[in-house]
């Protein structure tokens, strides 16, 4: 029986849907309607009710109050919202306070038969799975009563190096646990939905232990099967296995098949993914936590590779240094030149060397960086007008290193490189654009050169003079003199700002063969001497 209360402040609302349903029929009850949201709160309070069925404006307390009222404190309730036209929209904010349907009124009486039946089939859903947390809770609570506590501790213990090895072995005797071996292995799982690469509510957070239980359950039982070993719960939330036996081809092949059925049986079980880390092998107990570090570490490997990870650290290959300079030139020559395939490529080549040299996270984020840093500058030298793909690009900066996996991360990245050959391809789109551009760039590249002047910049564009004046005052709004001097000038305050070179040697590097003509030009543009702009800067 599902129990149904109905809240409308209209009373000739409530009696058509009380008088023209067959509650019975749908084994369903209407427990009660109230005529606002405050009557509904206290209704709850006292009486079990399943589904939940409200105006959006009332006196008192509205639709949207109740349902943000019985979200915090009556979560297993299903909610249906009825609203007029004008409301629906702001009806919809209610997704926050986990409204299941929303009804534009008039409601038919076929039309809330539908949504009943569907949230139906929404409280039995919810019904079985609290019935499983029930049973989750009280096997959990019946095994954290018995011995396999204490036997997983004492394991842990030796294997993390917490204790005295010799005690930790000894405890264990008493146990009745023998751990001698020939060589020792440690496999580390760790589900993936409550590990960093996943983003979850509380409530999944507070399953965590049990499904845990669940999985130290299922690898106890297949090692235990095998007899290749002994099972033990790291904390909440891990289970790792302390395989044991002869260092040899044939058990290391057992030990990876061993770890794949455990995989495969969990997800079978609880739906749930888990990776794998299999350190090592080491000869005594005492160096265990070696093997259990190396698993460990390779368990971080879920960043750059997402889920359901079995890592076998003797087979990797050793890890090796990353360089991208070539990817990240082809990357922007792709860019500068419009070929987007190029561009593509790069990119693709650039994140599987990210990938193969099993780089952490830090490490990722940098190389992101440089990407990020290389495209903008594109942008940069090809523009000037370029303050909002700057400001995009040092808010991504930081944004890539908080992502939770390398793939969006990597993504945000590939985005911005995409916008910046869209913008770049726009700004090319025409020939005499194109040229301009193209000078721009070499300007930009050679503005250190005295002798710069408009005939070598119609000559590596292979155009006339006359020709070149016109696109490049289109383009820029400017002509080249003016140009090439705010060039030279916007360097002269980054040296001045952030050297202590003499102005004649600043006058030298941005291509002023005289440093009198310099200063002049420097105060024409900025309103002060280079000296007094340098005293200006440098005392802030």
């Amino acid at each position: 029986m599902y129990r149904i209360l109905l809240v409308d402040d209209e009373i000739l609302v409530r009696d058509a849907i009380k008088e023209n349903i067959d509650w019975k029929s749908m084994d369903c009850q209407l427990v009660g309607d109230c005529e606002n949201g405050k009557q509904a709160a206290d209704f709850v309070k006292s009486h079990p009710v399943d589904i939940v069925l409200t105006d959006i404006l009332m006196p008192y307390m509205d639709g949207m109050e109740l349902s943000h009222f019985l979200h915090d404190n009556y979560p297993e309730i299903v909610i249906v919202i009825f609203s007029g036209f004008g409301e629906f929209e702001y009806a919809k904010k209610a997704i926050q306070y986990n409204v299941s349907e929303y009804m534009l009124k008039p409601v038919t009486a076929m039309e809330l038969r539908e949504v009943i039946g569907k949230m139906k089939e929404k409280v039995d859903l919810q019904r079985k799975e609290k019935k499983k947390i029930e049973s989750l809770t009280k096997t959990s609570q019946d095994y954290h009563k018995n011995a396999l506590v204490i036997r997983s501790k004492a394991i842990e213990s030796l294997v993390s190096c917490t204790r005295d090895v010799q005690e930790s072995l000894e405890e264990l005797s008493g146990m009745g646990i023998n751990l001698e071996a020939a060589s020792y292995r440690v496999a580390l799982f760790d589900m993936d939905l409550f590990s960093d690469i996943h983003q979850i509510d509380m409530e999944k957070r507070q399953e965590s232990a049990l499904m845990a239980f669940v999985l130290f359950n299922v690898a106890d039982e297949i090692v235990t099967d095998r007899n290749a070993g002994i099972a033990y719960q790291e904390g909440n939330n891990r289970v790792c296995i302390l395989f044991m036996g002869n260092r040899s081809r044939e058990f290391s092949r057992e030990i990876q098949e061993i770890c794949q059925e455990i995989q495969k049986k969990v997800k079978e079980v609880i739906g749930i993914e888990a990776s794998a880390g299999i350190g090592g092998w080491v000869r005594n107990p005492g160096d265990t936590i070696q093997s259990h570090n190396q698993a460990e570490k390779a368990i971080e490997l879920r960043y750059l590779l997402g889920g359901n990870l079995l890592i076998d650290t003797e087979t990797l290959n050793p890890e090796r240094s990353i360089s991208l300079q070539q990817p990240l030139s082809d990357m922007v020559d792709g860019i500068k030149k419009g070929n987007e395939a190029e561009m593509n490529q790069a990119l693709s080549i650039m994140k599987s060397e990210i990938k193969k040299a099993r780089v952490d996270k830090s490490q990722a984020c940098v190389c992101l960086q440089m990407i990020l840093r290389h495209a903008g500058s594109c942008w940069e030298a090809l523009s000037s007008e370029n303050e909002d793909l700057f400001h995009k690009r040092e808010i991504l900066m930081g944004q890539v290193t908080e992502q939770k996996t390398f793939k969006e991360a990597f993504k945000m990245a590939e985005d911005y490189v995409h916008e910046v050959f869209e913008r770049c391809s726009s700004l090319n789109s025409s020939s005499g654009q194109k040229q301009a551009v193209l000078a721009m760039e070499y300007i930009r590249q050679h503005y250190n050169e005295p002798e710069l002047g408009l005939n070598d910049i119609c000559s590596y564009l292979n155009i006339g003079t006359s020709y070149f004046s016109t696109i490049f005052k289109e383009a820029t709004g400017g002509t080249f003199l003016e140009f090439l001097s705010k060039t030279r000038m916007e360097k002269a305050k980054e040296l001045l700002e952030q050297t202590a070179l003499k102005n004649y040697e600043i006058a030298e590097k941005v291509g002023f063969s005289d440093p009198h003509y310099f200063g002049i030009s420097f105060k024409k543009m900025t309103g002060k001497t280079p000296t007094e702009y340098a005293r200006e800067k440098r005392s802030l």
